[in-house]
Parts: structure tokens; C-alpha cells; sequence
């Protein structure tokens, strides 16, 4: 097939891009976290990342001009608002070429709102590094301008000095856009399903969208990340609907949940044997009633997505809920586990979602809850184990023969995922950085199996799916606690390996900061559901692509 026939909106794009306005400096801008902590924390992995970048660029004839400056008093250099974020860009040239240079997770509407309008070329550039994480950064900003239609190219660089990096920026500097290979991506629309499994497929998908589900949203946008806001109308074709809940009403409902009731779901965690890291200071460790007030988090979720009829249910919590409630991870991975606490109802006469598990799409990333709500029903029929989750899209490196990536998410990840299920499992307090009131994880290494991988995502005013095959593999106990202190070591982490697509061609392609996982009993039926899956998620209106070893039939 041709690549016109892959990816006939990257090539438009690429296409319509301006060309390089003869100019020896460059723009640049770096997005940065809402939270002062957090930027202040992180400047010095950005400020390396710039000062490399700037060698880069020197090499090339060309300066860095930076576009808003270091703020001695905030002790940062980043865009950390929305409003910040219009006000830089009123002094820039909307003509003039432009990096924005990541090296941490940051709040892609701080930017977004300018480089709607920018006209120039746009070129994204992240640090190849699991610490903070720029890649993830990275990914969401990518993502958010996709949705919204802006021209942009990318490129990432552990060292800078790489010759894929080198050769990125002279073809930017010179032609104003990055060419990345993206022959890994193909078309459901191109190709033939074994019409049994398409069947299975289609007529599941038939039945979603009549039967029709309701998603509860607790607060829309968490964290700028427009990538992951779905559309109403858009939702609404696919069959599932949103039940608009506030963060409040979670807080509010927590007030009644009693203490009896927490302790019978702490009770039940350390039967089941949770290990607890827990201290006795507040502010920096875990602690007993940080879990219990998570527990009635737990209770007070499950009750108001009965209450809404909520078929799935996804809780913002970063901004506002962080700054009186313990984090609401450990709660995310019990809701997503088929084995969890049970929850009866106020009125002790029910057992809530009973046998089953309220699927949570963390962060609130819609895109996330129609895959996971999806994949959850779909596997049940297929008679596979359900639990699936989102993580992070974190960062990766080479060990031995594969280029393992390292899946990582703060919550959501289920014990089932992990090795030796709850007994597997943790709890760590979140970091202090983020987390002022704290609250614990659910931490443990996923087990070694095989796996499907995919994302929703907006692109051209409709919705995408990309889906692949990939193994989880089990690494060294060394390695693993190695590639923990890379990135988060409080966070629940998973081995992978893409089955048939490159590092390069990952990052070139995927269209979210998340990426959604889901076990299947072997390779075999990894490829068949994955095959069934993609033809259920086009029954619902969504544009499918297969992604590397996909077996078509």
C-alpha cells in the first residue's frame, strides 16, 4: 500500500506545512506543571535538556531565543498557566519558527491556546528520559494538537548528539518539518478479517451502541490534557454517554461513608495481603488514616456510580481534590479489579457491580474509558480475564535483544495485572511533590504474558483507534528496581515489548501520553482479539488502524 493510503491526514499535513523563513535563531517555549513545587523541582532537568539542545541548534548556524525568561523569584523557567501561556505568545512572531522543549510533564493548555494560532513551523522536542517525564509531556502535547488540527513535527534525544536527532533538526531547519517513518500503521479499511471474527466483532459492537452506556466524568480536563476529552457528538455515535459528576460530590460523599465501613475495606485489603509501607508522618510518609480516608473514597465512588447508573466511571482528582482528600490511586486499581472489596449500599440492602469491576479510566482521559469500557465487555464475552488499564507511555530502553518500554501509571492498574495478584501488590505513599495530603498507590510488576495494546484518540474531527500486540516480559529483580528509580518507584510498572514497531516509530505515531493494556491467555489470542476488537471498535464509527505484527487473518 502506499503511504498516501496509510496516513492520508499526516501526509496533507505534512503537505500544507510553511516553509523555514531564513532566520539564525530560533524560538522556544517549555510548558510546565500548574504546581510551583513541581516546576521548581524539575528546572534543572529542563535547563540541561535546553543547554544541549542549544549546542544542537549552534552546530547548525543557529541560536536559541528563548521566548519568556528564567523567574528568579518562582525559580523556574517555565510557562506554568494558561494565561501565562497567551500573554508569551502575544511577543511572538506567529511567523517565526518555534520549538517547545520539554524535559517534564507538563500542562499542554498552557501552550495550546498560542500555537492554535502560531503559523510558523512548530517542532516538539523532548529529553529520552524517564525522570520526570518529558517523553510523556511530550506525547500529551503531540496528542492535544493533533485533536485540534495544528501542523507540528517531533523529535526526542537522549544525548542530542545522536544522528536520528541530527538529522531531524537539519530537515526541520530546513524544509520546516520532520519526515518519521510510520510504516507500521495500517488501515483496517485496507485490509480482510477473517469474517468469523469480524462477525463476533460487529455484532458486539452492534449491541454496545444500542444498549448504549453512561461514563461518569468526576470533572472534565484534568491537567490540560485536551488529547483526552472526547467530543460529545462524537461519544454519542459510538453509543456511550456522559453522566457530568463534580469532584465535590465525591468529597461530599465521602462524609458519609462511615468509619465501619472504611475499616471493613482496610480489613479486607491486609487479609488479602496488601503490604502496607506505613509511617506516622503526614507529610512525608503513608499513613493508617490516609488509607482509611482512601477507603472511603473507594465506598463513596462505587455508591454514586450506582446511584447515576454509571457503567464506567473516571475521577480527575489532580487539581482540587488533591488539596483535601488523600490521592485517589489505591482507589482507582481496586475499581478496576474484579476481586476488590465489596461495597453494599447505603441502605446495606445490595452489593454493588457484584462479581464484577467498575472499569475507572484514570486522569479522567476519556479516550481511555471508551477503550476500557470496550475492552472489558468484549473480553468477558471472549471469556478472558477483563481487567485492563491505562498506563503511561513512560520511557524505554534496550535489554538484551528487545527494546523493552516501561509502562507506568500512578493509579489504575489492577492486581490482576500483577505478579502474585494482591499478595504482589503495595501500597507507597505519593510523592510529597505532587500529593500535599498523600495517600498510597497500588504498586507491583505486571506479569509476564501477552498482551493487547491501543489507544482512542481524536484526529481530523473524528475518532481514531490504533491497536497492537505486544508481550510483557519479566526482567531481572535488579533491572526492574533499576528502571523504577528511572522514573517512579512508588508507581505500579509494566515490561513490554512492541511487537513490530520501533521505539521511533511509537513515538512518531501514537497519539496520547497513555497507552491501554489488556492480558489474553496466549500469542495466538492476542492477535484474534485484537483482530475481533478492531472490528468492534469500527462498528462503533471508529477509524481502526492495525500497528506492527498484527496478523490480519
Amino acid at each position: 500500500m502506499s503511504s498516501r493510503e496509510e496516513l492520508p491526514l499526516e501526509l496533507a499535513l505534512r503537505q500544507a506545512q510553511p516553509t523555514m523563513p531564513t532566520r539564525r535563531f530560533i524560538q522556544l517555549v517549555a510548558s510546565g506543571d500548574l504546581r510551583l513545587s513541581a516546576n521548581q523541582t524539575c528546572w534543572p532537568a529542563q535547563k540541561a535538556m535546553e543547554d544541549a539542545l542549544a549546542k544542537a541548534l549552534k552546530a547548525e548556524g543557529y541560536e536559541i531565543k528563548r521566548a519568556h525568561p528564567y523567574d528568579a523569584k518562582k525559580k523556574h523557567g517555565f510557562i506554568a498557566s494558561q494565561r501565562e501561556g497567551i500573554e508569551v505568545f502575544r511577543n511572538i512572531d506567529p511567523d517565526a519558527p518555534l520549538i517547545v522543549a520539554e524535559a517534564v510533564w507538563q500542562y499542554s493548555h498552557h501552550v495550546l491556546a498560542g500555537l492554535t494560532t502560531h503559523r510558523g513551523p512548530i517542532l516538539t522536542v523532548a529529553n529520552w528520559s524517564g525522570q520526570w517525564p518529558g517523553l510523556v509531556g511530550l506525547l500529551n502535547l503531540n496528542a492535544s494538537l493533533t485533536k485540534a488540527g495544528v501542523r507540528y513535527s517531533t523529535l526526542w534525544s537522549e544525548t542530542f548528539t545522536d544522528t536520528f536527532f541530527k538529522n531531524g533538526l537539519k530537515e526541520w531547519l530546513t524544509t520546516g518539518t520532520v519526515t518519521h517513518d510510520q510504516s507500521h500503521v495500517r488501515p483496517l479499511s485496507l485490509l480482510k478479517l477473517p469474517a468469523d471474527e469480524e462477525q463476533v466483532g460487529r455484532d458486539f459492537g452492534r449491541r454496545f451502541r444500542q444498549n448504549k452506556a453512561i461514563l461518569g466524568v468526576f470533572d472534565e480536563g484534568c491537567m490540560g490534557m485536551f488529547n483526552a476529552i472526547i467530543p460529545d457528538d462524537l461519544f454519542h455515535a459510538a453509543g456511550c454517554f456522559k453522566e457530568r459528576l463534580s469532584q465535590s460530590t465525591l468529597f461530599a460523599a465521602m462524609q458519609t461513608v462511615s468509619d465501619g465501613d472504611a475499616a471493613e475495606v482496610y480489613a479486607w485489603l491486609k487479609k488479602k495481603g496488601l503490604q502496607m509501607q506505613l509511617g506516622q508522618n503526614d507529610a512525608m510518609e503513608l499513613t493508617e488514616p490516609q488509607i482509611l480516608l482512601q477507603c472511603k473514597m473507594y465506598i463513596a465512588a462505587v455508591r454514586l456510580a450506582d446511584e447515576f447508573g454509571c457503567d464506567a466511571i473516571g475521577i480527575q482528582y489532580q487539581q482540587g481534590l488533591k488539596d483535601l482528600t488523600p490521592a485517589s490511586d489505591l482507589v482507582e486499581g481496586m475499581l478496576n479489579n474484579v476481586d476488590r472489596p465489596p461495597v453494599r449500599s447505603a441502605d446495606d440492602k445490595r452489593i454493588l457491580f457484584e462479581g464484577e469491576a467498575l472499569p475507572h479510566f484514570n486522569e479522567v482521559d476519556e479516550c481511555a474509558g471508551l477503550d476500557g469500557l470496550v475492552t472489558y465487555r468484549l473480553w468477558r464475552e471472549l471469556g478472558f480475564t477483563p481487567e485492563n488499564t491505562l498506563h503511561d507511555l513512560r520511557w524505554g530502553q534496550q535489554y538484551g535483544d528487545d527494546y523493552v518500554w516501561v509502562l507506568l501509571i500512578s493509579g489504575a492498574a489492577p492486581p490482576a495485572h500483577f505478579i502474585g495478584g494482591w499478595k504482589g501488590a503495595s501500597t507507597e505513599r505519593q510523592p510529597s511533590m505532587y500529593f500535599r495530603l498523600g495517600g498510597g498507590t497500588l504498586k507491583g510488576v505486571s506479569k509476564p504474558g501477552h498482551i493487547v495494546w491501543s489507544r482512542v484518540f481524536v484526529m481530523d474531527g473524528v475518532l481514531h483507534c490504533d491497536i497492537g500486540v505486544a508481550e510483557v516480559v519479566k526482567l531481572p529483580e535488579a533491572e526492574t528496581e533499576r528502571r523504577w528509580q528511572e522514573t517512579t518507584p512508588q508507581w505500579p510498572i509494566m515490561h513490554a515489548v512492541l511487537k513490530g514497531v520501533s521505539r521511533d516509530q511509537m513515538m512518531a505515531r501514537h497519539k496520547s501520553n497513555h497507552i491501554q493494556v489488556v492480558y489474553t491467555p496466549n500469542a495466538k489470542q492476542a492477535h484474534r482479539a485484537a483482530r475481533i476488537k478492531a472490528a468492534a471498535m469500527a462498528e462503533l464509527g471508529v477509524h481502526v488502524s492495525l500497528c506492527g505484527e498484527v496478523k490480519a487473518s
